[in-house]
C-alpha cells in the first residue's frame, strides 16, 4: 500500500526550476533514500512534502488524501528532522520537547517525553539550554522531536550527521526497529552512502530537479561495472603502477596499499599480468561496486557534460 504518492511535482522560482516534474511513491513500512548532489532539489522536495512550500504544479497525497485539502489532518501523522534546522536556543531541552508536543494530539505527553529522553539519551540534558548543546546532542534532540507524535511518515534530512559512530549506529538500528514495530514509512536524505545501503529498501536519485534513477541500492550499484582491487604490495609497486598505465586503469596509493579500478571480468588478467612482472603482494581484497560508486559516477558525468 502506498502511504505517500507524489505526481508530476514541480517547483519553479522565477526562471529556475528547482524540482522538475517528479513522480514517486512511498509504501507503508518502507525506508526510501533520496539522494543527489548539492542543489539537486532534495530540500525543496522535502519542504513541499511538509507543506512549507507550495508546488508550482503537481500533487502530493498522504493516506490517499490530498495534502492541500487535508493538511492539518495529515501533518498530525507526519514529522520531520534535519541536522540543519535549529530549535529555539533560549529554551531548555525539556521546554522544547514540551512545547512541540502541544502541536499534536498526544495522550500522556509527559510519559512520551520521558520515554523519548531515555531512548535518545537526553536525560542528563533536559534542563540545559539548547544554546549549550553540542552538534551531536542537538541532532539527538531533533530526532527525539521527530518521534514525539508517533508519526506514520517520517522525513529525515541527514539524520546521523554530527553524531559519533556508535550513536549513529544506534540511530540506524532505532529507525529500522521503529519501522519493524510500527510500520513507519521513512524518507532519508543522506550523503553517507554506506548508511543508505544499510537502511534503505529503495533509492531515488535526483539531479537537476529530476529523478534519474529509482531502484534498490543493490540495483543502482550493479549499473557500475568497475570493481576495486586493493593490494598490499610486498615487492613491485613501481611495476604495478606501470601495468596500470599500460592498461589504462585508474589507481590510488593508500599508504602501503594500491587500489586499482578494473572491470570485474578483467580481474584475472590483471592478476596474471602482476604475476608475469614478478609482483608479490601479501594481501588482496576485491570490492564490488557500491552505491557510492554510482553517486560518484553521476556527479562525474554531470561535471564532464558540456
Amino acid at each position: 500500500m502506498d502511504i505517500l504518492q507524489v505526481a508530476n511535482l514541480t517547483k519553479q522560482f522565477d526562471l529556475y526550476k528547482a524540482v522538475d516534474n517528479i513522480t514517486f511513491s512511498l509504501k507503508e513500512g518502507e525506508i526510501l533514500g533520496m539522494l543527489g548532489p548539492n542543489g539537486a532539489g532534495k530540500t525543496t522536495t522535502i519542504q513541499m512534502l511538509l507543506g512549507v512550500l507550495t508546488p508550482t504544479f503537481g500533487s502530493i497525497s498522504y493516506f490517499e488524501k490530498s495534502l492541500f485539502n487535508h493538511k492539518e489532518e495529515i501533518l498530525e501523522q507526519v514529522n520531520f528532522s534535519s541536522t540543519y534546522t535549529k530549535l529555539p536556543e533560549n529554551l531548555t531541552v525539556l521546554e522544547n520537547l514540551t512545547f512541540i508536543s502541544y502541536l499534536y494530539d498526544i495522550k500522556h505527553r509527559k510519559d512520551r517525553i520521558i520515554k523519548l529522553a531515555d531512548q535518545f539519551n537526553l536525560n542528563n540534558l533536559m534542563h540545559m539550554q539548547c544554546s549549550d548543546l553540542s552538534a551531536g546532542q542537538m541532532t539527538r534532540l531533533t530526532l527525539a522531536k521527530a518521534f514525539i507524535n508517533y508519526p506514520k511518515v517520517l522525513l529525515l534530512d541527514e539524520p546521523t550527521a554530527s553524531l559519533d559512530p556508535d550513536v549513529a549506529d544506534f540511530i540506524r538500528k532505532f529507525l529500522m526497529e521503529e519501522r519493524k514495530k510500527f510500520q513507519v514509512s521513512i524518507i532519508i536524505t543522506s550523503h553517507n552512502m554506506a548508511e543508505v545501503e544499510e537502511v534503505c529498501d529503495r533509492v531515488i536519485f535526483i539531479d537537476q530537479g529530476r529523478i534519474i534513477a529509482n531502484d534498490t541500492p543493490e540495483g543502482l550499484a550493479k549499473t557500475i561495472d568497475t570493481s576495486h582491487v586493493e593490494l598490499l604490495v610486498k615487492d613491485g609497486l613501481k611495476r604495478t603502477i606501470e601495468i596500470c598505465h599500460e592498461k589504462g586503469m585508474k589507481y590510488e596509493i593508500k599508504g602501503r596499499y594500491i587500489v586499482i579500478d578494473v572491470k570485474e571480468e578483467n580481474i584475472p588478467v590483471l592478476l596474471y599480468n602482476l604475476m608475469e612482472k614478478g609482483v608479490y603482494y601479501d594481501e588482496i581484497a576485491i570490492e564490488k561496486p557500491t552505491l557510492e560508486d554510482y553517486f560518484l559516477q553521476v556527479v562525474k558525468q554531470k561535471h564532464e557534460s558540456p
